[in-house]
């Protein structure tokens, strides 16, 4: 044999090799361990540990139980054993999971059988039939990584030479057709150097697992202090579940470069009993975000809705303020607009609601003083008799420790506000407009109360007050702030003059 031939022959064997490595049997490797670092902007970092038996050149690996929102674009695997051993060649998420309608369709054209009960003794007996026809029908979805499979009409099959429509009987079909699997998995083709177990590590992005914060409040009797909890609600949407896993939380606004997943699935409800003694969660910094480490494993199952206790103060010093700001909302959005700087009719429609608040402070010494990420706040009080009562809700921002938090409950009752412009000049010539507005709030409660009334230039950038009948607080450049004090039964008018230029 010369060279050529050897040379020739050699690259067949090893061609063969790599054939038959290739079809040996996948391997699979169960989680050993996991952890959860969970984002509220429904997305989550899922870091894997897994021991795989990889045979010595190249082979394929079946990793089970992967969540069906994984991006597959973001997996990174290493090798803890030998991390210059094993790379991974190629990648396929494999999802195309088991339906009636796909396991159907596979069938169309090959033999089955049906199971059918004799009338007379009600035994059961088998035909056997050529599948015509599913009664599904393929529709694609836009958007939808997998179409879905919809019942269009009834099965049809060849029974003994002659066509049945929705054939009698039970249908039994022979075992799952090649390419249907139970749970979404990835196949890798690796090629490994070092013969035998390999500990993994494996971390992705996966969508549809997120978390929110909701907060619960209790007011005292006289509004000075309440009791605040803070919760964490985790809803774990992906498509598998996660036991004895470690669980970290990253509030704030990470920029992510797509668009987040559509949450799908029915969610049920499970609560943990807590710890009062000791917080659950710990907070450090992470980057330009706050970090919030649960102090245990916890499970979280796939169509799960789960909530933990994040903080909690009791006896918080809060404040009850009220707000009257009077001009109607339909003007805010013409702020500043030219078009509308010289017309005394527009911006005279009055709001007559009186806003109600409460205040509290972000801080140690009100029993807080860690980072709130934002999330929905209810707020209750107790009646006369003792009784909880809801009395209204708000939504906060991340709120960094030693800031005041205020919540907008609803609007007061027995105080009741008005506004009117009572004079109006404009010389367009000169470029000034000047208007007088008269703003009234009364209070029909039993005590007298504290109330802000807030004002907007809105007619142009270029303002001055002329003339006010009582002190006020430039806040910023469009807002204006006249604080009040109002007897029991009493009204309280506050006037001032607005000069515009331009």
């Amino acid at each position: 044999m010369n060279k050529a031939s050897a040379a020739a022959l050699l690259l067949v064997l090893l061609g063969a090799g790599g054939l038959i490595a290739q079809e040996k049997k996948p391997i699979g490797g169960e989680r050993t361990s996991v952890d959860l670092t969970i984002y509220n902007q429904n997305l989550s970092l899922v870091r894997e540990e897994r021991t795989l038996t990889i045979g010595k050149g190249m082979s394929r690996v079946v990793i089970p139980d992967i969540p069906a929102t994984i991006d597959g674009t973001s997996l990174h695997f290493l090798s803890l054993t030998d991390p210059s051993a094993v790379r991974v060649l190629e990648q396929n998420y494999q999802y195309d999971l088991v339906n009636q309608g796909k396991l159907l369709d596979k069938y169309v054209g090959k033999e089955v059988e049906f199971v059918r009960v004799k009338e007379d003794t009600k035994g059961e007996y088998t035909v056997k039939g050529k599948l015509l026809s599913s009664g599904y029908q393929l529709q694609p979805q836009y958007g939808a990584s997998v179409p879905n499979y919809n019942y269009s009409g009834g099965m049809i099959a060849e029974v003994n030479g002659k066509i049945e429509i929705n054939p009698a009987g039970r249908l039994v079909l022979p075992s799952l057709p090649e390419g249907l699997i139970l749970k979404p998995q990835l196949q890798w083709l690796v090629s490994n150097t070092k013969e035998g177990e390999h500990k993994s590590e494996i971390s992705y992005l996966a969508g549809q697992l997120s978390w929110t914060c909701n907060y619960v409040a209790l007011l005292n009797k006289d509004d000075a202090k309440l009791d605040l909890t803070g919760w964490v609600t985790l809803t774990n949407n992906s498509g598998t579940s996660f036991r004895n896993a470690g669980l970290k939380l990253v509030a704030g606004d990470v920029n992510l470069v797509r668009e987040q997943l559509a949450r799908n699935g029915r969610m049920s409800k499970a609560m943990v009993t807590m710890d009062a003694e000791a917080p659950q969660f710990t907070q450090t910094e992470l980057f330009e975000y706050k970090l919030y480490s649960l102090q245990r494993k916890t499970d979280l199952n796939t169509n799960e809705t789960k909530q933990i206790e994040l903080t909690s103060g009791k006896g918080i010093p809060s404040t009850k303020v009220f707000i009257y700001d009077g001009l109607a909302d339909q003007w805010r959005v013409w702020s500043n607009n030219y078009s509308y700087r010289g017309q005394g009719s527009f911006g005279q429609q009055s709001n007559q609601k009186v806003g109600v608040f409460v205040t509290m402070k972000n801080d140690e010494k009100s029993g807080l003083g860690i980072p709130l990420p934002k999330g929905k706040v209810r707020v209750y009080k107790r009646d006369d008799d003792g009784k909880e009562q809801f009395i209204g809700e708000d939504e906060i921002d991340h709120t960094p420790k030693d800031e005041e938090v205020k919540l907008y409950l609803g609007n007061a009752f027995d105080i009741v506000g008005e506004r009117a412009q009572t004079d109006f000049k404009s010389t367009s010539k000169d470029h000034v407009v000047e208007e007088t507005i008269q703003i009234k709030v009364r209070n029909h409660k039993k005590e007298t109360v504290d109330v802000q009334i807030y004002e907007h230039p809105w007619r142009w950038n270029q303002w001055e007050i002329v003339k006010s009948s009582t002190e006020y607080v430039k806040v910023d450049q469009s807002t204006l702030k006249f604080p009040v004090k109002i007897g029991k039964d009493q009204e309280k008018v506050v006037t001032y003059t607005i000069r515009y230029t331009w």
